[in-house]
């Protein structure tokens, strides 16, 4: 799709919406909105621009349009879960800079790494470790799993084309189909996490916490992350099964790093530190943003991180800016009563159901309409609250349609080769044929939305959350 196209989707879209009579006890103010927002959505998905210049300008317009206020349209940008974001950004810069993200993957190679399935488990620990900090799925799935990864595979004669299923195809889709899982593990999986934690706060008053949201995820996440590396081993295995050299090529890494920099130490217990006061929030209320900041403002202090790592991280600048639009724009959609309407228009398909049925239903609906999805933000932005407002007028418990969609939208990812950031990266790579991807993350996606389903619903009544 060329430039001209993109952007025509874009104004198109809006213009579509705008022509539509205005619907009974809407105002003119809350429609231009719905069709800004739903513009700046399109942006997302087909990016004309950057997605951060897509938002900027749908924040732009809604200021110049007398839509919102200045002052409105930029309050995003105060919100304390948008500078959460940023600072965990920074801190991820910190584990890039250091090594400590490569030395934590070949300790983990050099411990299980002896046969090929045992290399998959140590790729996918240390993305999943990482997971529970650093949100930039891109950052620790790309920046660190995936030149070891690529690297082991090259060891073993496997390169894109005849020998890619030698060993380097099964690795990097394992690797990312679990990173997938991982994103859904945390709150800090991915960068979009915190706003459908926020969008379940301010539309069904879940406060879903870094630690409800793990506890949640943790029984069914672990047993998708043991299954899913054995299922790909079954179905779509590597000519080389075992490895023995890894765990060699692991230690020799290790020794080449030589002993822990103090810049590591300081990284690991910042790290530590930050982990362990995220998961104990209920006890010292002190605020996850709160944390963040006092994490990145010891990495700056002890000179891990500088005042121009902070500066120039371009992809968190990036963020923050297109996270702060959103967070406005889907704030003021509900504020406007648009997603009650739409609630109260589609709630008839769900009329005289039982609320299990309607949130069968509605939730895999969901999940496979991110096949329309390159971005998990995007999805979430969307759809997460009209989606949960309807179940919710179908009567579903709060807490578990919220823990569904939160969960599902990033399982959602599995399914194609263009699902979440990291999805170019890891298909770029040209180990694996597009069919194969999307049959194979098919496979994975119904196999994670059995035991999310089975083993969560499980996990919640245990722990009396239905």
């Amino acid at each position: 799709m060329n430039s001209t196209l993109r952007w025509a989707t874009v104004l198109g879209t809006a213009a579509i919406i705008l022509a539509v009579p205005l619907p009974a006890g809407i105002t003119p103010e809350s429609w231009r909105l719905f069709a800004i927002f739903a513009a700046t959505i399109a942006g997302s998905i087909v990016r004309p621009v950057p997605a951060g210049a897509v938002v900027f300008l749908g924040v732009t317009t809604l200021a110049l349009t007398g839509t919102l206020t200045p002052a409105k349209a930029l309050g995003g940008y105060s919100e304390p879960l948008v500078w959460l974001v940023l600072c965990a950004f920074f801190m991820s810069r910190g584990v890039l800079k250091t090594g400590l993200g490569r030395r934590i993957a070949y300790r983990f190679i050099r411990a299980i790494g002896s046969s090929s399935l045992g290399l998959a488990y140590a790729l996918v620990g240390t993305d999943t470790l990482l997971a529970s900090f650093l949100p930039s799925n891109s950052a620790r799935a790309g920046g660190v799993v995936f030149p070891v990864a690529r690297s082991l595979a090259e060891a073993y004669d496997s390169q894109p084309g005849p020998t890619a299923r030698r060993l380097g195809a099964y690795l990097l889709f394992t690797v990312y189909q679990c990173d997938v899982i991982a994103c859904a593990t945390f709150l800090t999986g991915q960068v979009s996490n915190v706003l459908a934690a926020k969008f379940a706060h301010d539309t069904a008053h879940v406060d879903l916490s870094y630690t409800t949201w793990l506890l949640g995820a943790s029984v069914p996440a672990l047993l998708a992350l043991l299954v899913v590396p054995r299922l790909l081993f079954a179905i779509y295995p590597p000519d080389i099964t075992s490895t023995p050299d890894a765990a060699r090529m692991a230690n020799d890494e290790l020794q080449r790093m030589g002993p822990m920099s103090r810049s590591e130490r300081v990284m690991l217990v910042v790290f530590g530190i930050v982990a362990i006061t995220w998961m104990t929030t209920p006890f010292h209320h002190l605020d996850y943003t709160v944390v963040a900041m006092g994490g990145v403002s010891a990495l700056f202090l002890a000179g891990v991180l500088t005042w121009d790592d902070i500066t120039s991280e371009r992809g968190a600048w990036d963020v923050f800016l297109w996270y702060g639009g959103l967070v406005r724009m889907a704030g003021a959609i509900g504020e406007s009563g648009l997603t009650t309407r739409f609630a109260q228009a589609t709630a008839g398909m769900t009329t005289g159901w039982t609320w299990g049925a309607a949130l069968a239903v509605l939730v895999l609906v969901y999940f496979f309409a991110h096949y329309g999805f390159a971005s998990i933000t995007a999805h979430i932005t969307a759809m997460f609250t009209p989606f949960l407002v309807v179940l919710l007028a179908a009567g579903a418990p709060p807490l578990i349609a919220v823990l569904f969609l939160a969960y599902f939208s990033n399982l959602g990812a599995a399914l194609t080769h263009f699902g979440t950031t990291t999805s170019p990266i890891y298909f770029g790579a040209g180990y694996v044929t597009q069919r194969d991807w999307w049959r194979l993350g098919l496979i994975v996606a119904l196999t994670t939305i059995t035991i999310f389903t089975v083993v969560g619903l499980g996990w919640w009544k245990v722990l009396g959350w239905w």
